[in-house]
């Protein structure tokens, strides 16, 4: 996944929101949103990749959520282990982020940006790799967060506008607004000008074709397979949770698909 700002404790109405879109290779195997088990027999709820068995982001019935995107720069990382697994590893367990992050060897990993929540205890935290011992983290604090393929926060313009949509998605009170404002966040294709391009380490068009919000690169194979809307909002008993996901078409032989899913996080 390469684009995706999320909203913690920001809104009193939805003490959730997140929008994300996954980018990947446009022939890698993939199953959309489902609900199913891990190794250790937890339910997970999310989207899977076939070729190495992790995932981008996914959920739990319990309220454990984690997010993954890929670095991109000169200097990032190359590893043997699938970065997805991290998010799977996360959400089939238990254990504290602290407890987690010690358990990480960050150096057989490629570049991540990895966002680890639980929200019933209120506890987020972004980490990340990078060349040299360890790991980079960050507890979250309640806030509006943007994250694609450099740090948390670094001010691409994609970035800057997916979270100036979720500023504004967080001031309507209707479900079905604020999901389809963030949709048409996602599917915005429009490029950012040169002059405001990041410098990562890749061929100039290539910056170019990764700088819109939905990415769209046929002659390299690549662009954005999916988007995903969360919000939570408040219920009596604690937490209701509505998750949709759009699966994109990139070729005539593509079928675009949508999933809908709702679950409740009690109190």
């Amino acid at each position: 996944m390469c684009l995706i700002a999320f909203a913690i404790g920001a809104s009193a109405r939805w003490p959730l929101v997140i929008a994300a879109n996954r980018d990947e290779f446009l022939d890698r195997p993939t199953l959309p949103l489902a609900r199913w088990h891990g190794d250790g027999g937890n339910e997970i709820i999310s989207g899977r990749d076939l070729r190495a068995g992790g995932t981008w982001m996914g959920l739990t019935a319990g309220g454990r959520i984690a997010m993954l995107t890929n670095v991109r720069g000169p200097a990032s990382l190359t590893g043997d282990k699938s970065r997805g697994e991290l998010v799977t590893r996360w959400l089939d367990r238990t254990v504290d982020a602290a407890s987690f992050m010690a358990g990480i060897k960050a150096q057989a990993y490629g570049g991540f940006n990895l966002v680890l929540g639980d929200f019933k205890t209120g506890a987020w935290h972004w980490l990340s790799n990078k060349p040299g011992p360890g790991l980079e983290s960050r507890a979250l604090k309640p806030g509006v967060y943007g994250l694609s393929n450099g740090a948390l926060d670094t001010p691409w313009p994609k970035t800057l506008g997916l979270k100036k949509a979720l500023y504004s998605a967080l001031a309507t009170s209707d479900e079905d607004a604020l999901t389809a404002e963030l949709m048409r966040a996602l599917k915005d294709r429009r490029r950012a000008d040169r002059e405001d391009l990041p410098n990562t380490g890749v061929p100039l068009a290539l910056e170019e074709a990764l700088s819109s919000a939905f990415v769209d690169f046929p002659e390299h194979g690549y662009g954005t397979r999916c988007s995903t809307v969360l919000g939570a909002s408040v219920a009596s008993e604690g937490w209701d949770i509505a998750l949709q996901e759009v699966t994109h078409a990139h070729g005539a032989d593509d079928t675009p698909g949508m999933q809908n899913l709702r679950l409740r996080w009690e109190r």
